[in-house]
């Protein structure tokens, strides 16, 4: 027996009776060293949850240095078709390996390899459509009109950037479910193209772009949820078309409600007076209706992806359309890269009662709105 035994076991009354199997022994050797990977296991499940805010931390950093990188210009949108084949193929590929019906089967995986794989994958895709996204946030804010109709997608947008940082939410709620995964990729499918499509064929009329960028989303989205040998059925094929067409149809009735990107309006406004080259005098968004005896606008549209579509002036009185000139009307010379429109409201053009809101909107021929100038005629 150790001597400091020995010496507890003298201080224990002689009347309590301790059975030699369950007598206490006391161990003074020095414990092992715990083994390095057992730490960082213990670590990793003490701390692991932290770790994956910190790194959504960083990958919103990261974002944001994206953003900084979409402002050095329209040219570097070319490098989005290949984000974008990529991440078309990872999805594909992670639903083939992983999709079982609605829901991942590796999410709740016991095999450790299953689960390691399943997060490799997701960690490359929320890599991939970081990019995409947040380099797309600058180009749909320079279009987007926010007290107009298409001022909620650049938020939901910027939504979708946000959740793309955010591991836990995306690991555990958005790849969970392969029809919240197939929303979250045909809207970024969609949005991306949008921009694509115009770097790589310049010229092209907006509403082609959006159209065909409806379609292709479409067609990604049975990619994620069909095989090939799905169409041996009949009934896939006339399903597939009429998919097709409700997605093209839809995203054409939409028009209005999604930023003409990559146009966007520099500078717009409305003055009384003109200068002899054909500036403006003054830029007001005040003025009083007993000094207006014509209002003129002059905007400028930058045209990055090339002069694809014939733009108008829209005159708007509280609202309603007051005056609408096209293109071919109003268009002066301007800078390169840019078309200028100036218009004018003369005496017999003007309601009696000018007092109220105006907006002049540069829009599309096919009902897009570029952007706007406001100013308010009070007493």
């Amino acid at each position: 027996m150790h001597p400091l035994e020995r010496l507890l076991a003298s201080q224990i009354p002689s009347n309590v009776k301790i059975g030699r199997e369950r007598a206490p022994s006391l161990d003074l050797g020095v414990a092992p060293p715990m083994r390095l990977t057992t730490r960082v296991r213990r670590f990793l499940r003490d701390h692991g949850r932290k770790l994956w805010w910190m790194h959504s931390a960083y990958a919103l950093a990261i974002g944001a240095g994206v953003v900084f990188f979409a402002h050095k210009g329209f040219s570097h949108a070319r490098w989005l078709a290949v984000t974008l084949g990529l991440a078309w193929l990872l999805v594909v590929l992670l639903y083939r390996l992983f999709g079982s019906g609605g829901e991942l089967r590796a999410f709740e995986a016991t095999d450790p390899r299953t689960r390691v794989r399943f997060y490799v994958m997701t960690y490359a895709l929320k890599n991939l459509y970081q990019g995409m996204l947040f380099f797309l946030l600058p180009f749909y804010w320079k279009s987007t009109t926010f007290d107009a109709r298409n001022g909620w997608f650049v938020l939901l947008l910027g939504a979708c950037a946000i959740v793309s940082t955010l591991d836990i939410v995306f690991d555990r709620v958005l790849m969970r479910w392969r029809w919240l995964a197939s929303l979250f990729h045909g809207l970024a499918l969609f949005a991306c193209l949008n921009l694509v499509i115009p770097a790589l064929l310049p010229d092209t009329r907006t509403l082609w772009t959006l159209l065909a960028a409806a379609g292709i989303a479409v067609i990604s989205f049975w990619t994620l949820h069909v095989t090939r040998r799905t169409f041996t059925k009949r009934i896939y094929v006339p399903l597939f078309i009429l998919s097709l067409g409700a997605g093209v149809g839809i995203a054409y009735e939409a028009r209005a409600a999604i930023p003409p990107v990559p146009m966007y309006v520099s500078s717009a406004a409305v003055g009384p007076k003109q200068l002899p080259d054909g500036r403006l005098a003054m830029e007001v968004t005040k003025l009083n209706p007993s000094v207006i005896q014509e209002l003129i606008a002059v905007t400028d549209v930058v045209v990055p992806g090339g002069k694809g579509d014939r733009l108008h002036h829209v005159w708007r009185h509280r609202g309603v359309e007051v005056h609408r000139s096209t293109e071919e009307t109003s268009r002066v010379a301007g800078p390169k890269g840019v078309v200028r429109l100036r218009s004018s409201l003369t005496e017999g053009d003007l309601p009696k009662d000018l007092v109220g809101h105006w907006t002049v909107d540069v829009e599309t021929e096919d009902g897009q709105l570029v952007g706007r100038a406001e100013f308010d005629v009070v007493e």
